[in-house]
């Protein structure tokens, strides 16, 4: 489809091995800051809707003119507080027009946000997060979108002496968010003017997959290098105003800066799904997106194995959601390929033919996007080719999986008051070490991509030598414990054999009884030793001798799995040292070895 811009790819290769992938096209003119987007769409088209949220049986819709007009006026109040480069406004509440108006004002006159994932302060396990990320950024005020809902958050200790700024139920104390609609007489153009593409427009906290959270320095230049570059890639986003309805949360770099700025930057319309592909949730993305067609659509897996499962049997929904589609663009994970050929079958079944569908690659460190599909193709899993101005160190073992470095336009400058990570995190060139590994779709063709081959620092080696890729074969061991393993944990490292830790499903919870933090039934033995049974002819390298049912699910409060539901492993090890050494002695109960089959 010629909207659709073909790969093209320059590849170097060095003396020792080591592979420097880059575009074969120019990164196309970059804008300074955020603030020029808010002017330029305000005056080429003042009447369109940037962003709009559910308000009863309707819809608060906020035209560009709207827009600029209000983040000024919040950005005067900001200023006539005294704010700057030195006074982060914490945001502790998911995605509100109000989130969005507030984020803007404070980029367009160089105050940082900090967006957090709003499980920090509504569930009480989780606080210790909130209370880490508030002693790192130090905020001088924090904002909620609800004051009853975040009550609990908004009374911690951390924030006495901080503005409390709220949109309703705003109790004693707290600033009402209209209050800074109603202006001030601060100079907003002469503080705009002072912003520039090295000016911080937010901190993003890392998910804490791997340590506590970060936070990464993400500036104007970053932000904006960024959207140059995915519309290098994706040309048809500047033929016509993209419209999203978008669910994806704004504390993590795809949703709040990738989709938001999309929008922002082409002129387009964000419409803020209240919905989360959840069984509770679900039905509020299924009305909203009965009710609007987007042009692009963004989604986790299970989220759009959760549409397509409605589309099935709802034609006005299918009608809707595929017609006026651009772009089907998945992450997270791999699209399980049943649910891209239903897909697929029903993009045909509306329109004739099949929207881009493909997914990219890159870090919150990354701006994100660092390598994307952006040319049709009929296989999931593949995250694409370099994007302009961006090069691509691939460091190769003797199987060519390659680790992957990245320097460019986009990447962080650091991490905020740790020089130790921040050193560690670039090597002696400069390029960003991301820890993942990446294998060649097709080495003989460099338009075809490269596909995600695991996280290096999940690696280990048992005693023997041999290598473990433990984050490829968590994910093939998932589905084999189906319908009993939520997740697991991949254990072995300087072992004799591979074991697996296993949070259950509720399904597997009520098989076992719990005795010293795992359980314990003679069921589960025979149906998970089953399972371990089925990998004996794998080699070592992949198969599982033996695995324990754990009795606690995993805590956020102690990092053992992130906002994001991810898991840390390390904390996992950690936190459940005994458990992770009772899984290696065979006399221990709650040890299930392969031959119970």
């Amino acid at each position: 489809m010629s909207k659709y811009r073909p790969h093209a790819v320059a590849r170097e290769d060095r003396d020792d091995g080591t592979i420097i992938l880059r575009s074969a096209y120019d990164i196309s003119p970059v804008a300074s800051k955020s603030g020029d987007w808010v002017d330029a769409w305000a005056e080429k088209t003042p009447d369109a809707v940037f962003i709009a949220e559910r308000s009863g049986k309707g819809w608060r819709e906020v035209s560009y003119a709207e827009t600029r007009e209000q983040v000024r006026t919040i950005a005067a109040a900001l200023l006539a507080r005294g704010m700057g480069p030195n006074t982060p406004i914490m945001v502790i509440s998911g995605n509100s027009v109000d989130h969005g108006l507030l984020a803007l004002a404070a980029q367009y006159i160089g105050v940082p946000t900090v967006p957090l994932a709003e499980q920090y302060a509504l569930i009480p396990g989780a606080r210790p997060q909130l209370i880490h990320c508030a002693e790192v950024i130090k905020p001088a005020m924090v904002y909620a979108d609800d004051g009853a809902k975040f009550a609990d958050g908004l009374a911690l200790e951390l924030f006495d002496g901080v503005e409390k700024l709220v949109s309703i139920n705003v109790a004693e104390g707290q600033t009402p968010f209209a209050e800074l609609l109603r202006g001030d007489g601060a100079d907003v153009d002469t503080a705009a003017a002072k912003v520039t593409p090295d000016t911080v427009a937010k901190y993003l906290m890392t998910s804490g997959s791997t340590s506590h959270p970060k936070a990464v320095i993400t500036t104007q230049g970053m932000m904006c290098a960024n959207q140059a570059q995915i519309l290098d890639a994706l040309p048809f986003l500047g033929a016509k105003p993209p419209k999203v309805m978008d669910w994806l949360p704004w504390n993590h770099v795809f949703g709040g800066s990738h989709n938001f700025n999309m929008m922002l930057s082409n002129g387009g319309s964000f419409y803020i799904d209240g919905g989360k592909p959840i069984p509770a949730m679900i039905g509020t993305t299924l009305e909203n997106n009965r009710e609007h067609s987007a042009t692009l659509a963004f989604n986790v897996p299970v989220g759009f194995a959760y549409l397509r499962d409605a589309m099935k049997t709802d034609k006005a929904l299918r009608e809707s959601y595929f017609r006026d589609l651009d772009m089907l663009f998945y992450a997270g994970a791999s699209l399980p390929q049943d649910v891209w050929r239903d897909l697929e079958d029903m993009a045909r079944d509306v329109r004739g033919d099949v929207p881009l569908m493909n997914s990219s690659w890159g870090l919150t460190e990354t701006a994100p996007a660092c390598l994307i599909q952006h040319e049709p193709t009929t296989m999931s899993g593949i995250v694409g080719v370099p994007m302009t101005g961006v090069e691509v160190k691939m460091i190769p073992d003797e199987d060519m999986r390659c680790e992957v470095r990245v320097r460019g336009p986009n990447i962080m400058p650091g991490y905020l008051n740790d020089p130790e990570k921040t050193a560690d995190a670039f090597d002696e060139e400069g390029f960003f070490v991301t820890g993942d590994a990446m294998k060649f779709v097709d080495p003989d063709d460099l338009t075809k991509g490269l596909r995600f081959d695991g996280r290096i620092s999940e690696d280990f080696k048992l005693l023997s030598g041999t290598w473990v890729r433990a984050a490829n074969l968590r994910l093939e061991v998932i589905p084999e414990l189906a319908p009993l393993a939520a997740d697991v944990v991949i254990c072995g490292a300087d072992k004799s054999e591979i074991g697996v830790l296993i949070f259950p499903t509720a399904e597997a919870m009520g098989m076992g009884e719990a005795q010293n933090g795992a359980l314990v039934s003679d069921a589960l033995k025979k149906a998970i030793g089953g399972r371990l049974e089925a990998r004996s002819g794998h080699g070592s390298a992949a198969r599982i001798a033996r695995a324990m049912v754990l009795a606690e699910p995993p805590s956020i409060g102690d990092g053992e799995i992130t906002a994001k539901g991810n898991l840390n492993f390390r904390k996992v090890l950690a936190r459940r040292a005994d458990l992770y050494q009772r899984l290696y002695d065979d006399a221990d109960p709650a040890v299930i070895l392969g031959e119970h089959a």
